[in-house]
């Protein structure tokens, strides 16, 4: 039954096929025409409007350098030209802006007589008339003079005339020698091959038309046009399973999905594969010779044919030509896209099939219906006596078939499944047992948990406190130092001497005192002692105070964190601007020590409601990040810059940037993090419980750098809430 079936699908689908084809084939041919025939006049449009502006360009300079032959152009030359020490002659520099105005070169020992100047002028006027008109269609328009000179108007490269060499080999381009009388007998437009520009190093081909007059070539018009579009149309605007290439008469090769034009190489030709020495542009010699054989097949037409074969390759050419420069368009499609398209287009395949299908169902229902779907029923009602429990099914097994064999099966099956259930009853009943002995055993690590999780809290609680005590503390060292250093400094030997000198002459202390040299410098020595005693008795009690001040401090951080095991916050009227100022002082040593320069530009806010301890913690620690970061700079870059401002209604905001080592990009997150620091003495603690304290009173901590080298910038940013609203 099967193979019935097959052989009926097979049968029409190969009839629909043969059909379709010959129609899709045909249908394809007829599209591949026409798309052909239109874009080869779409692409030859800018080549004719090219020829019909040389007409105009050819008259309008005839009628230019007759004028100029009745009058003197020797001032007007002088105003617009020089001649410069390389031995060029080009545009005076003042004034000139090649994007406006036609650019001139002339040959280094091009000699400037009265016929030459008058010809120059009068392609200068020319090019100055017609070139902007003509510059959305062309890249520029220029008139070369035998001599070896040129007039262009090129704004795409407006200082070419000013920067080209003095020798530059004008006059032996193709773009001029195209035009010459031996070359061009006819005295008709000529387009060059295709060429990379020197300067722009672009692809274009030229278009010239010569001019002579009283038999003698006395200029050369030109465009040059370039091919970045039609290359682009060419490889990217194609018939689907098809591709476009552009070719000429002489081989050369213009467009091709598959060219490379390397910079600095000459163009491929078709007619140099396998030459010594011929570029290959392609990627492989199998392509260069599928080339040459579309090639050959092209020079190879009918006058008038469109449509060619190329067999050895299973592919279909159409071919048009540009009118112009007499290039081939041609496109290529292959037989096998025109069989894929006629099998994928076989409409009448699956109505044929369809029918076919019917025929067979017709058949099928019979058998099926008397051999099939009875012994099924049977099946269905003892699959829905198994579901409901019930294993004792009885089938009839007595058939030889495989309805038969698959009868036996079915109550092998259910006897087995019988058989199962009961074991798995019991394994239920053992399992019940072990669950709960697991959920006590889960309770029992749970809580195990909890009591790990609240030791570490504590820990983290107390890592904190000593961090922060210990940036305090070190203050207190540094003050207890510095007045350590100064009650060292103190001279009190030297009052020692004045009291022994004194006691020498104490019956006759006034005449001492008055007369004796030594004993003149008594009473100023005493006098700028005890200043110096008063100065240093001052800075003590500064000193001193600043240690009572970090022991308070220290209080108060072990008081802040003993409140935060009990309170979410304490707030309270708090002067920013203050606080910042406190901050530096506290830290004034270790700026001091490392020389860092601090700049403060901080706004005068009216006090805002926030925790004032742990505002001045968080500024400590980022002042002390700062210090660490510069200390291995120069004191010419040790710079602290600390920002205090209002950005918004409800924010204010703190930064602190320094100059130091700056942060890696992806580690501007990872520093906030527990136990997270990047210096070898460092603990991690710092920047973490910072950014939760700003976090525990609304606000944020944020990071800024620019990479390694550039410093970096912390931004503390605060709710803005007046002490009034508090």
């Amino acid at each position: 039954m099967g193979v019935r079936i097959a052989l009926v699908i097979v049968l029409t689908t190969l009839v629909s096929y043969v059909y379709i084809l010959r129609f899709t084939r045909t249908e394809h041919f007829l599209r591949l025409v026409h798309y052909v025939s239109e874009r080869g006049q779409r692409e030859q449009a800018v080549f004719i409007l090219a020829e019909n502006n040389h007409a105009i360009l050819k008259k309008a300079l005839e009628e230019r350098i007759r004028a100029w032959g009745q009058e003197e152009p020797h001032a007007r030359f002088d105003s617009l030209f020089t001649r410069l020490e390389d031995g060029s002659i080009r545009n005076r520099p003042q004034g000139f802006d090649g994007t406006r105005m036609p650019g001139v070169f002339v040959n280094r020992g091009v000699t400037a007589d009265v016929d030459f100047r008058r010809r120059l002028l009068a392609a200068h006027d020319v090019v100055a008339q017609f070139g902007p008109a003509l510059r959305a269609s062309f890249t520029d328009t220029y008139v070369i003079l035998p001599e070896g000179a040129e007039a262009v108007f090129w704004p795409e490269d407006p200082d070419w005339s000013q920067e080209i060499d003095a020798g530059f080999p004008l006059v032996t381009g193709e773009f001029f020698t195209l035009t010459q009388p031996g070359n061009n007998p006819r005295r008709q437009t000529a387009w060059t091959g295709i060429f990379e520009d020197v300067t722009s190093k672009r692809w274009m081909a030229s278009v010239v038309t010569p001019l002579d007059l009283d038999g003698r070539h006395v200029a050369t018009v030109g465009h040059d046009v370039l091919l970045d579009e039609l290359m682009a149309r060419t490889v990217k605007e194609s018939l689907p399973g098809a591709y476009n290439m552009v070719f000429r008469d002489d081989g050369q090769l213009i467009a091709h999905p598959q060219l490379k034009l390397e910079s600095g190489a000459a163009a491929y030709n078709l007619l140099d594969d396998g030459k010594p020495g011929a570029p290959l542009h392609l990627e492989s010699a199998e392509q260069n010779a599928h080339l040459r054989a579309i090639f050959e097949r092209v020079r190879g037409r009918q006058p008038g044919q469109i449509l060619l074969k190329l067999a050895e390759y299973d592919e279909y050419l159409a071919v048009a030509r540009l009118a112009g420069p007499g290039w081939n368009f041609v496109t290529v499609l292959s037989g096998r896209e025109v069989a894929a398209t006629a099998f994928h287009a076989a409409r009448y395949v699956p109505l044929f099939g369809m029918v076919s299908l019917l025929v067979e169902l017709g058949i099928m229902y019979w058998v099926l219906r008397r051999h099939i779907s009875r012994p099924l029923l049977s099946f269905s009602r003892a699959a829905t006596q198994v579901e409901a429990g019930d294993f004792h099914v009885q089938l009839d097994t007595s058939r030889a078939d495989e309805l038969g064999q698959l009868a036996q099966a079915f109550q092998r099956m259910a006897h087995e499944v019988h058989r199962r259930e009961e074991a798995l009853r019991h394994a239920n009943e053992g399992l019940e047992h072990r669950v709960e002995e697991r959920t006590r055993e889960l309770k029992e690590v749970h809580q195990r948990l909890v009591d790990t999780a609240r030791r570490a809290g504590m820990a983290e609680v107390a890592t904190h406190v000593l961090h922060n005590v210990g940036n305090v503390l070190n203050s207190v060292t540094t003050s207890a130092l510095v007045a350590r250093e100064r009650l060292d400094g103190l001279k009190l030997e030297q009052v020692g001497r004045v009291v022994e000198l004194l006691e020498a002459h104490q019956s006759g202390l006034a005449r001492f005192l008055t007369e004796d040299e030594r004993g003149k410098n008594v009473l100023p020595f005493l006098r700028r002692l005890s200043r110096h005693m008063l100065e240093e008795q001052q800075e003590l009690r500064e000193l001193l105070e600043d240690v009572g001040r970090y022991t308070d401090h220290i209080a108060t951080i072990v008081r802040m964190q003993q409140r935060h095991a009990r309170t979410p916050q304490v707030q309270e009227p708090v002067s920013l601007a203050q606080l910042v100022q406190d901050a530096l002082r506290i830290s004034a040593d270790g700026l001091a020590r490392f020389h860092i320069q601090v700049e403060r530009s901080l706004a005068d806010l009216p006090p805002v409601m926030a925790d004032k301890h742990k505002v001045l913690t968080i500024l400590l620690n980022l002042i002390s990040n700062a210090i660490n970061a510069m200390e291995a700079l120069p004191a010419e870059k040790q710079r602290l810059r600390v920002t205090l401002e209002r950005p918004s209604e409800r924010l204010v905001r703190i930064e602190i940037r320094d100059h130091g080592v700056g942060i890696a990009p992806e580690l501007l997150t990872r520093i906030f993090q527990y136990g997270f620091t990047t210096r070898e003495e460092g603990h991690g603690f710092g920047l973490h419980s910072s950014a939760l304290a700003a976090q525990e009173m609304g606000g944020s901590l944020k990071a800024q750098s620019e990479g390694p080298g550039h410093g970096a910038t912390f931004v503390l940013e605060l709710p803005f809430l007046p002490a009034g609203e508090g």
